[in-house]
């Protein structure tokens, strides 16, 4: 069976550098890995995602309502899931997957002082939409301000170009993204934090990595 690690954390942690170390580490182990990012802004359901994370069309994703904003992530993995063929992979590696939606629909401006939606985005996804449940969530813990930094460096994206989105740009979301995924961490069992700081300071990549192996490679053997 198939097994599902996801990497997860606030923009600008090194999720897409440190899912493919995992990845190169796994193939050289003899493991078929396949790879998807979410939200995928090729498809219907991620373009219009896109839109909203650049406020392209005059709306912007944090002024949504929460469980509206919740809605077009999960019909984007749903869209993703009805053609994957498991059969292909021995593990599937995910970069943002339905701990991200709880995470960002629940720490907006607008979302202050509502019940978050956690529970809301569980239903929604894994039972009614029966996006598979991942066996572990790899949560990557880095400072807001180093994470921004980070964010900084990715270049031209074809959603925002040479921008941040929505998300990215609002320190107090990123700050609260951040302590949200550790309250999350304790609430449900498949969830891993990663530290990647030490003394204030971001960890080199193959430190990050061997912590990640350390996690991973035992549910795999």
């Amino acid at each position: 069976m198939t097994k599902i690690i996801a990497f997860e954390g606030i923009d600008g942690t090194g999720k897409s550098v440190q899912m493919a170390r995992l990845s190169e580490t796994l193939i050289s182990r003899g493991l078929r890995v396949s790879e998807i990012s979410f939200p995928m802004y090729g498809s219907f359901f991620g373009e219009a995602i896109g839109r909203y994370l650049s406020a392209k069309d005059g709306v912007a994703a944090d002024t949504v309502d929460g469980k509206s904003m919740a809605l077009w992530f999960a019909l984007d993995r749903f869209e993703a899931f009805k053609s994957f063929d498991y059969s292909d992979a021995d593990v599937l590696l995910i970069n943002r997957y339905v701990l991200s939606n709880a995470v960002y629909q629940s720490i907006r401006d607008i979302d202050l002082n509502k019940p978050d939606l956690l529970d809301f985005c569980l239903e929604l996804e894994h039972r009614h939409f029966f996006i598979p449940v991942p066996d572990l969530y790899l949560v990557l813990d880095v400072d807001p301000a180093d994470a921004a930094q980070n964010v900084d460096k990715k270049g031209f994206r074809d959603y925002v170009g040479n921008a941040r989105d929505v998300y990215e740009s609002i320190d107090s979301i990123q700050t609260r993204a951040r302590k949200k995924y550790a309250e999350y961490a304790k609430r449900l069992p498949n969830v891993e934090v990663i530290p990647c700081m030490e003394n204030g300071k971001l960890l080199p990549i193959d430190e990050i990595a061997k912590r990640i192996e350390a996690v991973v490679l035992p549910i795999l053997d």
